[in-house]
């Protein structure tokens, strides 16, 4: 799946780009709104994020330009504005969803599935496994040899984000960004605690570990 990404803050642009290439997707980025209307018009993509706020050409002209060009690409607005009148203005012109800042890197992610569900471009995988551990995403239910684990919804979340990069080693820094809100401080330990409660639950009464520590690094589920 191709995104195709406008937004002139580095940072988020970072923050977007890493989330959804780790779940998967390719990623075309543009720093202002002339260049990525460019992009638009110059390649096929399967969703687009556009930003508010861009230099050389805002982002509700860019969506504009995109639905008078006839592209019919699914197209998501990130702005720090959050008015009612914001958002009907970006809905109206043709955007299809509206995502206000700060957001969490799961929201997006759960909004780009809605709107490729809804284009009919994809199935959301509704169960993840690893070996003998299951993850119902729709009945929020997690097994583990068949027996039933009682997950918080934080460590759901934690244990979901590890699931769909299981066999990759994720940072203590990917994890605050994807699990918690953005902008979470990082200089904090509840990585490490939530971690630590998760395998508790995980591993302890098993043989086979699979929720392992890499020092240095962060953390694998393999």
């Amino acid at each position: 799946m191709k995104v195709l990404l406008i937004e002139d803050n580095s940072e988020c642009a970072d923050f977007i780009i890493q989330g959804l290439q780790q779940s998967s997707f390719q990623v075309i980025h543009s720093s202002d709104g002339l260049d990525g209307l460019f992009k638009s018009r110059t390649e096929t993509y399967d969703i687009a994020i556009i930003d508010i706020m861009l230099p050389k050409l805002d982002g509700l002209a860019v969506i504009e330009e995109i639905r008078r060009a006839k592209i019919k690409t699914p197209i998501i607005v990130l702005s720090a504005r959050d008015s009612v009148e914001s958002k009907v203005k970006g809905l109206e012109i043709g955007a299809d969803d509206y995502l206000s800042k700060p957001f969490s890197f799961s929201e997006l992610l759960a909004r780009i599935y809605a709107l490729l569900r809804r284009s009919g471009d994809v199935t959301e995988p509704s169960v993840l496994c690893l070996e003998d551990l299951e993850m119902d995403l729709f009945g929020r239910r997690v097994t583990r040899a068949g027996k039933n684990l009682d997950l918080t919804a934080l460590e759901f979340k934690l244990l979901e984000y590890l699931l769909r990069n299981k066999g990759r080693v994720v940072t203590k820094t990917t994890i605050l960004e994807h699990v918690w809100e953005y902008g979470f401080d990082p200089k904090t330990n509840v990585v490490e605690a939530q971690v630590c409660r998760l395998r508790e639950k995980l591993d302890k009464n098993f043989e086979r570990k699979l929720l392992k520590t890499v020092r240095g690094f962060g953390y694998v589920l393999e």
